[in-house]
């Protein structure tokens, strides 16, 4: 049953995809050529809409170096959302078939690219600019992701996402738990020594809780258990749904719902107001943090915070959750400026930049080698060595096999993860209705 909460969480996004409509009618490129009133062309704008919260792709120091150096192009960072399923894909889907509102370049999860690679028609050909020789500077299936039905290079990757887990370190000591990384790592071995260590935090801290929420450790989980199960969520390779077959999804949903009967949860949904001012409130002691994570939650938590929080390993060992690409849509008016754009946001040398500024992992197997980025540590989380957690791990992860729908199946279902946390769901039905809510969202 839909409660008033969940009703209300529906509204706002929708109003949030009103806006962005609005944004995007009344922000379009600036055309090539047009004469300043100095008599001189203005540069052209080249638009790139992205999400996330927090850092979210960590474009921020680029993009500027890019404008101080490029006077005739000019990038324009648009920060749309940080809901992708929820508001950010479904308003850049009704874009893309409209052939108009989406930016020069555009940034899409991986959850949203199969339905991307299925329809070529909205994607500017990047082998037409040039750009088919990147291949080399990619794992085979990061780069194949990008390949649409029809053979098309159409999206250049950004991130993956290697595993951790951020800890609180202000709320550990508290507890009276060990605040060292290798040592907090020791704590948990297995997610059932993480449940355990939560019941300890639980019985010293009650005026806040060991996780987050349901969502990011329900996907940490499922990620781990796909890689035993043929690498598959919610559907098989042939885009059947298989969400009621596949044990992962059943294992990952049976882990969140042990979260929630022991009252280990602070009932946030992830990337919401909610949880971003619980992040900086200290509401919750853990996080699940695949390597994107960390710029999101030192965003949330704010400069203050700097030292406050760490990073350690996942239990279970590892997973690979996330990661992006970048393409241009065909609508684009500016198609060679905004591949020169994409081209450099995904070059070694950016992808470098935004790991060791933010954490974000390179997919750029030459930036994965850069001795800046093996050797990286992260200021915010207390200097933890991220380049030694994920960068090192990189070659050897897995790619998850994510359906045409994957992104409404998996909207669908972290909400009744999310309702079984906050009461919106009853407990004993919940597997069900994820399942059959499952079927809706596939069509």
């Amino acid at each position: 049953m839909m409660t008033t909460k969940r009703r209300g969480s529906l509204t706002a996004a929708a109003l949030a995809a009103t806006a962005l409509a609005i944004a995007s009618c009344g922000s379009g490129s600036t055309p090539a050529g047009a004469p300043a009133a100095s008599g001189a062309a203005e540069p052209v704008t080249v638009k790139v809409q992205v999400f996330g919260g927090g850092e979210n792709f960590g474009y921020k120091n680029a993009v500027a170096k890019w404008n101080a150096e490029h006077k005739d192009v000019q990038i324009k960072l648009e920060v749309l959302t940080d809901q992708f399923e929820q508001v950010y894909w479904p308003q850049m889907i009704q874009w893309l078939q409209a052939g108009k509102g989406a930016g020069d370049v555009v940034g899409i999860d991986e959850g949203g690219m199969g339905l991307a690679k299925a329809h070529p028609e909205w994607w500017a050909d990047l082998g037409e600019q040039g750009l088919s020789g990147r291949q080399a500077d990619y794992p085979s299936w990061k780069w194949e992701n990008g390949v649409s039905s029809d053979g098309k290079v159409f999206g250049l990757g950004t991130d993956i996402g290697g595993m951790s887990v951020c800890y609180n370190k202000t709320l550990f000591e508290k507890a009276g738990l060990p605040t060292d990384r290798q040592e907090v790592a020791a704590l948990w071995p297995t997610w059932d020594d993480f449940l355990k260590v939560g019941q300890r935090f639980q019985g010293k801290v009650k005026d806040a809780k060991f996780t987050d929420g349901t969502n990011t450790l329900y996907n940490v989980v499922l990620v781990q258990e796909a890689a035993k199960n043929g690498n598959l969520t919610y559907f098989d390779k042939s885009n059947a749904l298989v969400v009621d077959k596949n044990p992962a999804v059943k294992t990952a949903f049976d882990f969140a719902q042990k979260m929630t009967q022991l009252g280990l949860t602070a009932k946030l949904r992830n990337f919401t107001e909610e949880w971003a001012t619980g992040t900086k409130k200290n509401a919750f002691a853990t996080v699940g943090c695949p390597s994107w994570m960390l710029g999101v939650v030192s965003g949330n938590a704010g400069e203050g915070a700097k030292g406050q929080w760490d990073v350690a390993a996942v239990p279970g060992g590892g997973g690979n959750w996330g990661g992006s690409w970048l393409a241009v849509p065909k609508q684009s008016a500016h198609p060679k400026e905004a591949a020169q754009v994409a081209d450099y946001l995904t070059s070694a040398e950016v992808q470098a930049g935004i790991f060791t500024d933010f954490g974000n992992m390179p997919s750029n197997t030459k930036a994965q080698q850069d001795p800046a980025v093996t050797g990286a540590k992260n200021a915010f989380f207390n200097d933890a060595p991220i380049g030694d957690i994920f960068a090192k791990s990189a070659a050897s992860l897995q790619p998850v096999f994510l359906g045409v729908k994957h992104t409404q199946v998996k909207n669908a279902v972290e909400s009744v993860v999310q309702g079984m946390d906050d009461g919106s769901v009853v407990q004993d039905k919940a597997w069900q209705q994820l399942v059959d809510d499952a079927v809706k969202a596939a069509g």
